[in-house]
């Protein structure tokens, strides 16, 4: 156990196409793709996508560990990884997040845009399609376990989009936000279903709602005390519009955000987790103890909504300073 199993390479395209697939539905890219879109496409975009985002992820970890249907058998098939073998199953939340994601960031820049609906339509399919085979590529999933999730999201996402609106204008609105982003989630988290052995679908949760409660907040803080940024013409009018300039501002405007993004993350994981050890009375290196209720749960709801809120409030304000904007 904790290592993979020996196997040969017989076509490298395939093996590096899907276990470059199976990282578009873990958080190298949910921490790299969502804060491209809020810095450099548009707010709207991203706020919907972070809530859909969310409540997805959500629904299908906890589906995960209420169904408790294993992954397949290992053999006859091989697992090219194993952090998420002691997960189980169905749904795959791999595909729920690819049909999520890639959907919701269509539809939502759909009518904003100017790009053929056919070509959208493709990209995503085409994205979500990849995350879904790298599944079963990699041995993790099922046929099943993929489709399933593939559906459920698609459902989810058929069911939030009439209140789209509404929960955007809320969120940027309400009086009660800063609170209800940060309580309800820690609710939830707190109490997650229990596991009779441990499975880091309980962190992996926790991870997604604490950086989606931080940036909630900070989308609320943005809109209430500072002035809307990243709506230039430039980046309205359609993708056929961006120019040498532009494209070198976005990278810029991403480069620098992305390493306040990990400097935020490395620096909130070693300050919450030494607080915890103090508290706890256990050294930061112990993963056991890192894996209790009382220290998984803060020590990655703080982190990453600190990391979230980092994204969309601390990084804009230092585009701003730096000429980005």
């Amino acid at each position: 156990q904790g290592c993979t199993q020996k196997y040969v390479v017989k076509n490298y395209f395939y093996y590096y196409l899907f276990k470059f697939s199976a990282a578009l539905g873990e958080e190298i890219f949910y921490i790299t793709f969502l804060p491209f879109t809020y810095w450099n496409i548009d707010h709207s975009v991203s706020r919907r996508m972070v809530i859909v985002w969310s409540i997805v992820m959500y629904i299908g970890q906890v589906s995960k560990d209420i169904l408790k249907w294993p992954r397949p058998l290992s053999p006859p098939v091989v697992k090219l990884e194993m952090r998420t073998d002691a997960e189980y199953g169905m749904p795959s939340t791999h595909a729920m997040a690819a049909t999520s994601i890639s959907f919701s960031f269509f539809i939502a820049t759909l009518n904003q845009y100017k790009y053929p609906f056919e070509l959208g339509l493709v990209a995503a399919f085409v994205f979500s399609t990849l995350v879904c085979l790298s599944r079963l590529y990699t041995g993790m999933h099922t046929v099943l376990d993929v489709i399933g999730g593939a559906l459920i999201s698609a459902v989810l996402l058929v069911l939030l989009y009439p209140a789209w609106d509404v929960i955007d204008h809320l969120l940027l609105t309400s009086p009660f936000c800063p609170l209800l982003s940060i309580v309800v989630p820690l609710v939830l988290c707190y109490n997650y279903p229990k596991l009779d052995n441990y499975s880091p679908t309980r962190g992996d949760t926790t991870t997604i709602l604490g950086a989606g409660a931080g940036a909630t907040v900070g989308f609320w803080l943005n809109n209430q005390y500072a002035a809307p940024a990243y709506t230039s013409e430039n980046f309205q009018l359609g993708f056929h519009l961006i120019t040498a300039k532009i494209m070198v501002v976005m990278l810029a405007r991403f480069f620098v955000g992305i390493v306040v993004v990990l400097l935020t993350r490395q620096l909130m994981k070693s300050m919450v987790l030494g607080m915890l050890g103090y508290r706890y009375k256990f050294p930061i290196g112990d993963v056991e103890a890192q894996r209790r209720l009382e220290v998984e749960v803060p020590y990655k709801f703080i982190t990453y909504s600190s990391v979230g809120f980092s994204a969309t409030v601390i990084v804009p304000l230092l585009h701003e300073l730096l000429g980005l904007m």
